[in-house]
């Protein structure tokens, strides 16, 4: 009779056979995705230039809210004086606040002397009294009052000069590392400096981070102790789609604007700074934005959740897992410029169970016409177990013996 050690033996010699012969099939997959392939729809690449458009604002840049993408930069990574712009910043900190239930609307903040006495724009604020958060923020975002902001600043950290520091230091949190604030106001310091691009950035994650709050940025007038101010946002009076952000002005910086801008469901936010007058700032500002929209369109190469490819599994109890984009794949292309971008697909081949629903598998490369390749990661779209002792042992045997 044969013993069961010559079993035992039999199977782990078939077993080290099979997962040798197996393992010579595993390897690294790359499938490129052309014009014709279902799921990629090819129309032209991103291009950032510089000089393209006669601007008279020395910094000027101009991002796609949806993609991340950059479609215009003047300067957009030098450090300028952000004057009234670094407000958003200091909206920022008290949208977190509300947002995370340590301040409602009808809190209370007192007005001090220095408040009280601040110059450039206000909202007027009595000294001594008490004043709605809400009527301050509006006070900030509708009329640039330079007084509302110190009030919210000494309120929150004691001194001016302490919420300074957090906003330094949450704004390099978030990715705005070039900032630098001094003050809660944007109150011309040679140590007060942002970048147009932290600007824009700053801009973005407030649109993003708190849709209940970033409607105070639309309004065109607040009313406050008698006196009615309306919007300097100068883009907020023309029929195009304008619905924020905030004005500036300094000796040292010039006019400038952050603003955002939506049509047909697509959002480009823009930041130009040094411009001569409110007149050149308000050209420059339809400029730039209208040409971004006309030269530039958002390209849907893969929608969210959906399969894009369908790759094989080894010794798993499914053969089979589909690849998707839990957020979808989109990219921002010139609108003139069309087929001539490619979608390669890249994954292990075939993958080895367990996989977890979810878990990141592949990618998807982007290559641009301009040479840029952007990388998305691919998910599995559902549960893959492994296999047993003996279901890997007859996978192994059948892959080892066609035909089984």
């Amino acid at each position: 009779m044969i013993s069961s050690t010559f079993f035992k033996r039999f199977y782990v010699v078939l077993w080290v056979m099979a997962s040798l012969f197996c393992q010579s099939f595993l390897a690294h997959a790359t499938v490129e995705l052309d014009a014709s392939h279902k799921d990629i729809v090819s129309q032209g690449p991103e291009k950032k230039e510089e000089n393209l458009l006669d601007l008279s604002a020395s910094t000027a840049y101009l991002l796609d809210a949806q993609t991340g993408d950059v479609l215009f930069s003047k300067n957009g990574e030098a450090p300028i004086s952000p004057s009234s712009m670094s407000k958003v910043m200091t909206v920022y900190l008290v949208f977190e606040k509300l947002k995370n239930g340590s301040l409602t609307l009808d809190t209370t903040f007192p007005v001090s002397e220095k408040a009280w006495r601040m110059q450039g724009s206000k909202m007027f604020v009595d000294l001594g009294s008490q004043i709605r958060l809400e009527d301050l923020l509006r006070g900030i975002i509708v009329q640039s009052g330079n007084d509302a902001c110190i009030v919210v600043a000494e309120a929150l950290a004691g001194t001016e000069e302490n919420f300074a520091r957090h906003l330094t230091k949450r704004a390099h949190e978030l990715g705005a590392t070039s900032s630098h604030f001094t003050n809660s106001t944007g109150w011309e310091d040679p140590n007060h400096k942002m970048t147009a691009r932290d600007i824009a950035l700053i801009a973005l994650r407030t649109i993003q981070d708190f849709p209940e709050y970033y409607a105070y940025y639309s309004e065109i007038d607040f009313t406050y102790n008698g006196i009615k101010q309306g919007n300097r946002n100068p883009l907020l009076y023309k029929n195009m789609g304008c619905d924020g952000l905030k004005t500036g002005h300094t000796d040292d910086g010039g006019f400038g604007l952050v603003a955002s801008v939506v049509r047909e469901g697509r959002r480009l936010i823009m930041v130009i700074n040094g411009c001569p007058s409110m007149k050149d700032r308000a050209k420059d500002s339809e400029t730039l934005i209208n040409w971004g929209f006309r030269e530039f369109e958002n390209v849907i190469l893969a929608q969210p959740k959906h399969v894009i490819e369908v790759v094989p599994v080894w010794m798993g109890k499914t053969n089979e897992v589909g690849l998707y984009s839990q957020e979808g794949i989109i990219v921002t292309l010139r609108s003139l410029e069309k087929d001539k971008v490619k979608g390669t697909l890249s994954y292990e081949t075939p993958l080895k169970a367990p996989i977890m629903q979810g878990d990141v598998i592949g990618e998807m490369r982007v290559t641009l016409p301009n040479g840029e390749i952007k990388t998305f990661p691919l998910r599995a779209d559902r549960t893959i177990e492994e296999l047993g002792f003996f279901g890997k042992l007859w996978f192994k045997i059948k892959s080892f013996i066609p035909g089984l």
